[in-house]
């Protein structure tokens, strides 16, 4: 993080922790803005002792949807713990599919929800496609919903949410090509469940905390078919001039992290990791008329917004601003 970029952030958290009442909500989206909410992984909320946690992050994206004016959820994957568990399938399906016709949202699939082959038969059971074959939103898929995308407009503004499974092989990759294609003069947003964390896969537990950290150069799932994400975004991510923000999960021991970088065609592309235990979820604002992105962690089952953990102890990689040209 340079020097003006802390200090907007450190403005950005005065903002939050004094504008906000003692429980420190995240304050109303002021007219003009509007939100995309963010769910890391829930694997941790599928069990029956913990899924109050899934249940109140759905409780509060229903409950403040127009105060926040959330037009969109995105979950980056490992939506479940186990991925042969039908109860965990279970929990997942009762809290996502209670979003349903309130606020369009889309998954990627996570290394929890497949077999190390690529197999997804679990997650495309719970959520196929014909799930969604009446919402207006919806844009197309392949493998049953596997890989999705989605299409919305807000205040004029015209939107691609694309999701892909865990290392998505090339076939997927030349799908994802098509979609981008297709809808170029939409501003794309890409969610893809493993990004950014340890660029090389970690010898020892101490890695995944300490090893440098980036756009990761292995995989874990399709054995030799997979792409890393290096890979996603040489042979896809950075061809494509109208993509401008990529989300992803899968690292709780890196938790979270951003950078942003610069496709082939000189487009600002905003890259953010967020894997959280504690029920925390991100909420990124778009503000049109100071063309930038506040990024806020919030947890609403501690009903708190995130002020540092035990592994990322400064609340402004929590909290920060991502520059986005959308205003004059």
């Amino acid at each position: 993080m340079n020097k003006t970029t802390s200090s907007l952030a450190a403005i950005l958290l005065v903002f939050l922790f004094e504008a906000t009442s003692f429980a420190k909500q995240p304050s109303p989206a002021p007219e003009g803005t509007f939100s995309f909410v963010v769910l890391p992984d829930t694997q941790a909320y599928v069990s029956k002792d913990k899924a109050i946690y899934f249940e109140s992050e759905v409780n509060w994206i229903l409950d403040n949807r127009k105060s926040q004016r959330i037009k969109f959820v995105s979950h980056v994957g490992d939506i479940v713990g186990t991925y042969e568990s039908d109860a965990h399938w279970k929990v997942a399906r009762k809290n996502m599919l209670r979003l349903l016709g309130q606020v369009p949202f889309g998954f990627s699939v996570g290394n929890h929800d497949m077999q190390s082959s690529g197999d997804s038969r679990k997650f495309q059971k719970a959520f196929p496609a014909s799930l969604f074959a009446d919402s207006p939103w919806y844009g197309g898929q392949i493998k049953n919903n596997a890989n999705s995308f989605q299409l919305i407009s807000v205040n004029g503004m015209k939107f691609l949410v694309l999701h892909l499974e865990c290392n998505a092989p090339d076939d997927v990759l030349k799908w994802a090509d098509s979609v981008l294609e297709k809808h170029a003069d939409r501003r794309a947003m890409i969610t893809t469940h493993m990004y950014l964390g340890p660029r090389d896969q970690p010898r020892k537990a101490r890695d995944y905390y300490d090893a440098p950290k980036g756009r990761m150069r292995w995989a874990k799932m399709h054995g030799k078919k997979g792409n890393t994400p290096q890979q996603l975004w040489e042979k896809c991510f950075s061809k494509h001039k109208n993509v401008f923000l990529i989300c992803c999960g899968d690292q709780s021991r890196t938790q979270t992290m951003h950078r942003t970088v610069q496709g082939n065609h000189g487009n600002r592309v905003h890259e953010c990791l967020s894997d959280y235990r504690g029920g925390y979820l991100r909420i990124y604002r778009f503000e049109p008329n100071k063309n930038r992105i506040s990024v806020m962690t919030y947890s609403p089952f501690q009903k708190k917004l995130c002020d540092g953990t035990s592994i990322v102890a400064d609340a402004a990689r929590h909290h920060f601003l991502l520059d986005y040209k959308m205003g004059k």
